[in-house]
This record gives C-alpha cells, structure tokens and sequence, in this order.
C-alpha cells in the first residue's frame, strides 16, 4: 500500500475526482455467499428484503436495514488493486462509478441501476478491521479521514427500494 502514497495516489485521486455527477455505471458486483469468500458475477437480482440475492448480508448476525448494501467508488477499488479479485476483497457488493460525496449523493439519494433501485442511507461505511488487514492501517486512516472522507472513498451504505435484475456495464442514474 505504500506506493499508494505517492504520484499514483495524487493522480488516482484526481481520477476520482472527475467521477460523473448524474449518469455512471456499474462496474463490479460481488456477492459474498459466505464471510470472507467473494464471488464476481456479471449479472444479479437485488431485492428489497435480502440486498443482493446469493449475499450473505440478510443471514449475519447482526442485520442493519440501513446497511444492506455497501457501495464503492470504482475508481477507488480500481486505485486499491489492479485486478478483480483484490477490489473484490474490499467488501462491498456493489462498485459504481459516480461521485461519491456527500453533496452529491446526500441520505435519501436513490440510484436506477438496471430494473432496480437504491437509496444511500445515512449510515456511515468506514474501513473496518478486514479492510485494514487487506489494504494497511494507513490507507484505512486515509479514506476514513479528510480529503478521504470528504470523497467518501470507503463508499456509502444503502439499501434496495425497489428491486430488479442488475448487470455489469448497467447505467446508474441519479433520479
């Protein structure tokens, strides 16, 4: 993660910064069958009850209704590993690009992506523990602190308002 901290970091970050307002896609969408085990598919039903069908999420111990789905910037996972299984390895279900800050995407803000919709909630989504093991306890302070949480590099938490089949490459709209 060091080699983060450096031209590439400054370049990723502008990279994100240019990410689009309104209309972006979908990039990623990782189900997650079990904890630590990560499944890249190309399509997926989201549902209002259990998230992301085939996602553990709705099995947990702990169930959080404003937590159903937690979503990253593309850009960002792009910016913490080349390749798909790393990005897969940060947690979140779903990898959008957009822009990602709070003036941009507020609590209530819902997303089109394909048939279905999302909502971001206020919960906030921090890199946790996991995260940090995978990507180093000062790439985690960096994206839960200043510019990082400004951007809200570690995503956004959100939930399914209406739900319906998603796809890789689908568009996602701000409505």
């Amino acid at each position: 993660m060091t080699n983060l901290f450096s031209t590439d970091l400054d370049e990723g970050l502008a990279h994100i910064r240019r990410s689009p307002a309104d209309v972006g896609t979908l990039d990623m969408i990782v189900r997650r069958p079990s904890v630590g085990t990560r499944e890249v598919v190309e399509v997926a039903e989201l549902d209002t009850v259990v998230g992301l069908v085939g996602d553990s999420w709705a099995t947990r111990e702990r169930v959080d209704p404003e937590a159903q789905l937690n979503v990253m910037n593309a850009r960002m996972a792009a910016l913490l590993a080349p390749d798909e299984h790393g990005r897969a390895l940060a947690g979140d279900q779903l990898y959008l690009d957009i822009d990602f800050t709070e003036a941009n995407l507020p609590a209530g803000t819902r997303l089109q992506i394909g048939d279905a919709v999302i909502e971001i909630t206020a919960k906030p989504h921090t890199g946790c523990k996991k995260f940090a093991a995978r990507f180093g306890a000062e790439m985690t302070r960096f994206v839960n602190t200043g510019e990082g949480k400004r951007l809200r590099l570690r995503g956004v938490c959100a939930k399914v308002v209406r739900g319906g089949a998603i796809r890789r490459g689908d568009t996602v709209t701000k409505l």
